[in-house]
């Protein structure tokens, strides 16, 4: 499936930074003068690993394939004073939201939510000094200058958490996908079977007057996500960026406010903050329900939080489910 290699929100990449230059202990040679003293200049700094964050990238597929990522050693210093040239730098370029962990360890090191924003991974190690700052009255021509510093190498792991404005909840098949593809471009892959939806995907929803928000279909959740069942917990880290939390559960649940519920329990299981995120509850596939069913579907409803019932084939309150989700936007800006 085109989306399965598309999309890519984990990578491990093995970084090293350059080693700084070592410094030089030469002596100066000058015709007619005997002792020239020391005149050996300052090694490079060795190269920095950095990260930064790029808003016009949404995955981490170009960098499926870097394993590994070297910047250059600083080089020597040399007679005269002269310096030694600074190693060069890599950039390794992300989307918002990118999080990075050290492998070994776990630590979480740094993540990068805004564009531009650049964050040192592996730090170049510093230029040996050379022999002209170790003179003095006594000892008036070093022979020896300082090494340069090593540089770091060790794998990091870089984890996307997507950055969208309502992210999609609820068990596989309940109407995500479909949703997505009617209010924007988007253009996922639709099935009526579950875990149609193996990878996250955006869509950017067209809103009155020209104004338009951010929409992330996250593949579906089955009980027990929470606790790594299924591919679940690979999943929920996108929930944590999104601003509001759409729960979608089909109008043929058994019962709707229970499928919600449980929604609710493997979001509170994973992370207890996600229940500070706006939430919204919206019922999907109602186009074949009568008026009787829907009126039954009205009392099972939660009373705390907005809802929609609507249908994404017929058309029914797709833009009554817009305009709620814009002020909810609006009320969270406030």
């Amino acid at each position: 499936m085109a989306q399965t290699s598309n999309f890519v929100d984990y990578v491990k990449i093995f970084c090293r930074s350059g080693h700084g230059g070592a410094g030089s202990a030469h002596l100066r040679h000058v015709k007619y003068i005997e002792k020239g003293g020391p005149d050996g200049g300052d090694g490079g700094r060795g190269g920095h690993v950095i990260v930064r964050a790029n808003k016009q990238l949404w995955t981490l597929i170009h960098l499926k394939f870097a394993r590994h990522v070297f910047a250059t050693d600083g080089e020597p210093g040399g007679r005269e004073r002269a310096f030694g040239r600074d190693g060069e730098d890599q950039i390794i370029e992300v989307p918002l939201g990118t999080t990075v962990r050290h492998a070994d360890t776990g630590e979480l090191l740094f993540e990068v939510t805004e564009d531009g924003e650049e964050r040192i991974l592996a730090r170049g190690g510093r230029g040996g000094q050379g022999n002209w700052h170790f003179r003095n009255a006594t000892h008036q021509t070093p022979r020896f200058a300082q090494p340069g510093e090593d540089g770091e190498e060790f794998a990091a792991v870089f984890e996307l958490k997507l950055l969208a404005d309502v992210g999609l909840v609820g068990f596989p098949n309940a109407g995500k996908s479909t949703l997505l593809s009617v209010v924007s471009a988007a253009k996922p892959e639709i099935a009526n079977y579950p875990f149609t939806t193996l990878v996250p995907n955006l869509g950017i929803v067209s809103y009155r007057d020209g104004r338009s928000f951010c929409m992330a279909d996250i593949p579906g959740i089955i009980e027990g996500a929470a606790e790594g069942k299924g591919l679940g917990l690979r999943f929920l880290r996108h929930i944590e960026r999104n601003s509001i939390l759409l729960f979608l559960v089909p109008a043929d649940s058994p019962d709707v406010n229970q499928a919600y519920q449980v929604l609710l329990d493997e979001l509170r299981r994973y992370n207890p903050e996600l229940l500070d995120k706006a939430r919204m509850l919206a019922i999907s596939k109602a186009d074949h329900l009568s008026d009787e069913e829907l009126q039954n579907i009205q009392k099972q409803l939660p009373t705390d939080i907005p809802s929609v019932v609507f249908s994404a084939h017929s058309g029914l309150n797709l833009q009554k489910l817009k305009d709620v989700i814009w002020q909810q936007l609006t009320l969270g800006e406030n």
